[in-house]
């Protein structure tokens, strides 16, 4: 009977119909499983970059390759960078010009002044983790024998003075030619002049600063007058549309060109990754002599990284800051990789929009402004090797020395490039306000490269997440807004049926019409309120 009944359409068997159940649900998985491969196949393929990298870098190592045959196998690695920096400059401009035009000046003002201060707040929270650990951990105490020279490194010169450091960050913020902006920034230097003799005839010289034009892109100059000019043109109202919509058309093409470019992210990142192993010479000796230093940065950055900034997150937005920097993975492998947040930032803006749900406006105003000011990470770093060089020269610093590092390090993190080994710069400008040599700086650029990697990650980080909580803030107003235009809306329409009344009753004397009328207003204003 029951097979009867199965061929006539009735219900079949539990044996067929757990068959059939457990076919759909394997259909399911299987479906499932494409959709999160379709999702996440350019972070599994980039994380994959990585690990195949290390791998293929300690292969390689073995093969005692040649200096050109290193600079041959980087060649790969240092395409991707090149595109990266390629698309810098457009993306820059365009997204603050487009993003500073589309946010009325009211929020601009407000949301700009919030971003200023969580990026104050965060790169002095920074600092200070970076010196309590660099006091706890003492990386310098006991290493006096550890000098340049046992290490075989070059020492590096500088004799900047503290205060053409700051002058030169000003300068740079209004170029004086734009064009030239986009590949050199202003950099002082000095000359000697006889300025007369002394009593005994000896020629006197004094040390005055010249200005010099320095290879590499003034982003902070042009981070400024794009969002100036982003602004300006916002208050022209409608005769700016026209280039408010060319930098709209200008920026989304941008975009489409970075979306391009990450495909080729996980290749490029694998050779990035496998020729600094191979470039290595003795990793040990360095690792081993400096271990506590890379330890109290790294450890520094874990701490920022992974607690502090999600809890400042949290109290924002009081959501789980795992989750939205769960959609950055391949931001932060890029950043680990290339170790220059400017690199990082074509991928950071388009995971954040796409994955996270930022606005557009937001993400393309604060993120460029972020990779440009916001270095936590170096903040960090710039600070334990500040303390590091003081304990290894057998300083004992005073705590207006320790307010200088932590003031100074926040301020000069702003002027920090978003490039390789760019902090190392910015810590001469620390040591020189503490009054501490400078030739032992070539131990931080020996281990730059471990080091520079985490720093990379926590800035690209804080730039998120302040993105993320800039995007909260906003639509937490705009819902207050829409609130606040309801009831005036509604009372709006209450008076126009209140005159409206008063009208009808102020004629149903004189027209029989309207005595007609009135009869259904009562139900007609009803059905309106």
């Amino acid at each position: 009977m029951e097979k009867k009944s199965a061929i006539n359409g009735h219900m079949p068997s539990s044996a067929s119909t757990d068959r059939i159940l457990e076919k759909s649900a394997r259909k399911s998985f299987r479906e499932k499983l494409m959709e999160f491969l379709g999702k996440n196949l350019l972070v599994i393929m980039t994380v994959s970059g990585v690990l195949v990298g290390i791998g293929l870098g300690m292969m390689v190592r073995k093969m005692d390759l040649t200096k050109a045959q290193m600079t041959y196998f980087a060649f790969p690695g240092e395409m991707l960078l090149r595109m990266l920096k390629m698309i810098i400059l457009p993306l820059v401009v365009c997204s603050l010009v487009s993003g500073a035009a589309s946010l009325d000046t009211r929020s601009l003002g407000k949301l700009g002044s919030i971003a200023v201060a969580y990026f104050l707040v965060t790169t002095l929270i920074a600092s200070g983790i970076g010196v309590a650990l660099a006091f706890i951990i003492k990386p310098g105490v006991g290493a006096g024998a550890l000098n340049t020279n046992s290490l075989g490194l070059e020492s590096i010169s500088t004799n900047k003075e503290t205060a053409d450091s700051f002058l030169d960050l000003a300068r740079n913020l209004f170029p004086a030619n734009l064009v030239a902006a986009a590949f050199r920034s202003y950099a002082t230097d000095y000359k000697m002049v006889a300025v007369g003799n002394d009593t005994n005839g000896t020629a006197l010289y004094q040390k005055v600063p010249i200005g010099t034009e320095a290879d590499g892109m003034n982003i902070l100059g042009l981070v400024l007058f794009a969002m100036v000019f982003g602004v300006a043109l916002r208050k022209l109202g409608d005769e700016g549309e026209e280039l408010i919509r060319f930098f709209n058309a200008f920026n989304e093409a941008t975009m489409v060109l970075v979306s391009w470019i990450m495909w080729y992210i996980p290749f490029g990142i694998m050779f990035l990754v496998g020729s600094k192993i191979v470039e290595m010479e003795d990793v040990v000796l360095l690792v081993t002599s400096l271990g506590k230093y890379i330890f109290a940065s790294i450890l520094g950055h874990i701490i920022h990284g992974g607690i502090v900034l999600p809890l400042i997150y949290f109290g924002f937005t009081r959501k789980n800051p795992f989750s939205f920097l769960s959609g950055l993975i391949t931001p932060f492998t890029t950043a680990f990789a290339t170790c220059s947040s400017s690199a990082t930032l074509p991928s950071m803006i388009k995971c954040v929009e796409e994955n996270n749900g930022v606005d557009k406006r937001i993400s393309r105003f604060i993120l460029p402004i972020g990779a440009t000011v916001n270095m936590d990470g170096a903040a960090i770093f710039q600070c334990i090797a500040a303390v590091f060089i003081a304990q290894l020269n057998n300083v004992d610093l005073n705590a207006g020395q320790i307010f200088t590092i932590l003031v100074t390090a926040t301020a000069s993190s702003v002027g920090a490039a978003g490039i390789p080994a760019g902090g190392i710069i910015t810590i001469a400008i620390i040591l020189e306000a503490i009054g501490l040599p400078t030739n032992d700086l070539s131990l931080m650029l020996a281990v730059d490269w471990i080091v520079d990697r985490t720093t990379t990650v926590v800035n690209v980080e804080g730039d998120a997440l302040g993105a993320g909580i800039l995007h909260h803030i906003n639509q937490k107003e705009m819902k207050k807004q829409k609130e606040q235009q309801q009831p005036q809306e509604e009372g709006e329409l209450a008076e126009v049926l209140v005159e409206v009344v008063a009208k009808v009753q102020a004629e149903e004397e004189n027209s029989l019409y309207i005595i007609h009328q009135t009869k259904a207003m009562p139900e007609a204003i009803e059905s309106v309120l």
